[in-house]
């Protein structure tokens, strides 16, 4: 089954995510204070020094004034959101990934692939199967250079292989000396 994440707006997802933010204790009153003061200053066309007084003014409750920012954003447009996702990243980067919208986008994968699932199903069978792999690789390799007719070296093949019992199995070893000792004798 594939699922694929379809475009969300930073408006959109800013209207998802307005109860949590507006929660009690989820953004504290500074924090607030220090998002709406870089959306003025770095982002002087998202708040104007007026708008900035007003959703900054102590007399008014934090949940109305964050509120308050949140759907003058959204009236805005959708880079104004993106802007305020960026502040609110900067400023509270802990809340910022709890978010329900970083949620949603960090379980969703554009390709519709399970990575975790991916991750097991690719590393399942583990270094042994990788050392029995790479033995049967390197044995054979050998044997096809001791079998190489150009090459003299059977006598320093039979002590590689002497001490093969490490490396490879006994019956492994004991097939290549009987081989080794018949081109010997063929020669």
């Amino acid at each position: 089954m594939m699922l694929y994440r379809t475009y969300q707006s930073y408006c959109d997802r800013l209207r998802q995510d307005m109860y949590f933010l507006t929660s009690n204790g989820q953004l504290s009153e500074h924090l607030v204070d220090k998002i709406i003061l870089q959306l003025n200053r770095v982002y002087p066309q998202i708040l104007t020094n007026k708008e900035a007084e007003k959703f900054r003014n102590p007399k008014t409750l934090l949940h109305t004034r964050l509120s308050d920012l949140i759907k003058h954003l959204q009236n805005k447009g959708d880079k104004h959101c993106q802007e305020f996702y960026r502040a609110l990243q900067i400023n509270a980067e802990q809340v910022y990934n709890d978010l329900p919208s970083r949620k949603i986008i960090k379980t969703t994968d554009s390709t519709g692939i399970d990575t975790d699932k991916e991750q097991y199903i690719l590393n399942d069978r583990g270094p042994m199967f990788f050392l029995a792999c790479f033995s049967v690789a390197a044995g054979f390799a050998l044997f096809m250079y001791c079998c190489n007719s150009g090459t003299k070296v059977i006598g320093g093949a039979r002590k590689i292989l002497g001490f093969s019992p490490i490396i490879i199995g006994r019956h492994v070893k004991n097939i290549c000396m009987l081989y080794l000792e018949d081109t010997s004798r063929n020669k």
